[in-house]
């Protein structure tokens, strides 16, 4: 939920900020991009040097800055549209009560204000201040503004007391946070299973039988799935693409069978299923043990058919949504028709090899999507990034109908 997001960090002067090189790191691994502020008291429990390493960013204190003969300020309106997040942490009762109430006196209060993002805030402050009533106003007020708090946990404080008013922990943030994104989205709590790229048939140690496939329409499927709420199991055949996406499992197969085996152990858990890989239809009847040596003029292989991964599932169907993939050179709508019937689909997402720019180890792809009701929906040309998209609101649309 936080890949790809731009997320503020607002550090106020409380113990507690020494945290927050942990929670850089965390947000930066989850993929965030992350810009720092800091109250002029928060640089006395962690150093701006230290943020700016990890964050990668300049980490702002003040509204001015000055060195050697130049002068340049902060643009606090900038820093608050660039924002996706704005969190808040540690927020001091000091600076709870600032946001409460509009009081404007540093770099951070003035980049709240200007904020037009979601605000998260996770308080840290000892028990007696987090139990007064003025810090539970703050706690009303700012949840009437829609601020979200990330509620403080019990624990010892630094004042050698125990009970609440302790920062959650970063991981608990970050946690939060990604629930928090997560709610509302059109696949939040939707399981969603994706196979992806080629399957090698062995045919000696060094030699196999495959095909052309990259693996970036499951690629990308499975990070729109992710983007959208999803718990995502992507298993993948050889491939030289990566993914990382907390939403994200991949599983790395090789063969048709090592395929077949991944996705029935998790089909039962799943609500959505989407099989883009290329599968091997066929395998080598034998595998040599050693480098088979170039020998005779003729060399002849015989071939088994592997089993069906499609048909398997659309034989175990239950509550899944099962989308098929059909690349085809003739006859293409009737040929995915016949593959939609024969195999228990939901949906089956049709490209041709007859049209440019479609088809294995291009960038974009063009596809027609066809339900069990035989409609067909056919776009234009467009990225296999946008045509992820174009599927999954498709299917979205289907299950929710």
């Amino acid at each position: 939920m936080l890949s790809g997001k731009k997320v503020l960090l607002g550090i106020s002067g409380g113990i507690a900020a020494y945290k927050t090189t942990f929670l850089v790191r965390l947000l930066i691994k989850a993929g965030a991009d992350v810009k720092v502020v800091l109250t002029e008291s928060a640089s006395s429990f962690v150093t701006p040097l230290t943020l700016a390493t990890l964050s990668k960013n300049p980490v702002l204190t003040s509204f001015v800055d000055q060195e050697e003969g130049s002068l340049d300020w902060n643009n606090h309106v900038a820093l608050g549209l660039w924002a996706d997040i704005m969190l808040i942490a540690p927020a001091t009762a000091n600076t709870l009560s600032k946001m409460a109430n509009g009081t404007c006196d540093n770099l951070l209060m003035a980049t709240y204000l200007s904020a037009k993002c979601p605000v998260y805030f996770a308080p840290a402050m000892d028990l007696d201040m987090y139990q007064h009533p003025s810090t539970a106003a703050s706690f009303e007020k700012l949840a009437s503004f829609g601020n979200i708090m990330i509620p403080a946990t019990s624990g010892e404080l630094a004042s050698g007391l125990y009970g609440e008013g302790r920062m959650a922990e970063p991981e608990e943030i970050v946690d939060f946070l990604q629930e928090h994104l997560a709610k509302g989205l059109p696949l939040s709590g939707k399981r969603v299973l994706i196979t992806a790229g080629p399957t090698y048939e062995a045919i000696d140690p060094v030699r196999y039988i495959g095909n052309h496939s990259t693996g970036l329409m499951g690629y990308e499927l499975a990070k729109k799935a992710a983007s959208l709420g999803a718990k995502v199991i992507l298993v993948s055949g050889p491939s030289h693409l990566s993914i990382q996406h907390n939403n994200i499992e991949l599983i790395k197969v090789k063969s048709a069978d090592e395929m077949y085996q991944a996705t029935l152990r998790d089909y039962h858990l799943c609500d959505i299923v989407i099989c883009a890989a290329a599968v091997a239809d066929y395998r080598p009847k034998a595998v040599a043990d050693q480098k088979i040596k170039k020998s005779t003029e003729e060399f002849t292989i015989t071939l088994v058919k592997n089993r069906d991964i499609l048909f398997s599932l659309g034989e175990l169907k239950k509550q899944q949504f099962l989308v098929g993939f059909a690349l085809e050179t003739q006859n293409e709508v009737e040929n995915a028709i016949g593959k939609l019937k024969r195999k228990n689909l939901d949906a089956i997402v049709l490209n041709s090899l007859n049209d440019s720019g479609a088809g294995f180890g291009e960038l974009t792809n063009k596809i027609s999507f066809i339900d069990k009701n035989l409609n067909i929906k056919t776009f234009e040309l467009k990225t296999k990034s946008a045509v992820a998209a174009d599927i999954l609101n498709e299917i979205i649309a289907k299950i929710y109908a």
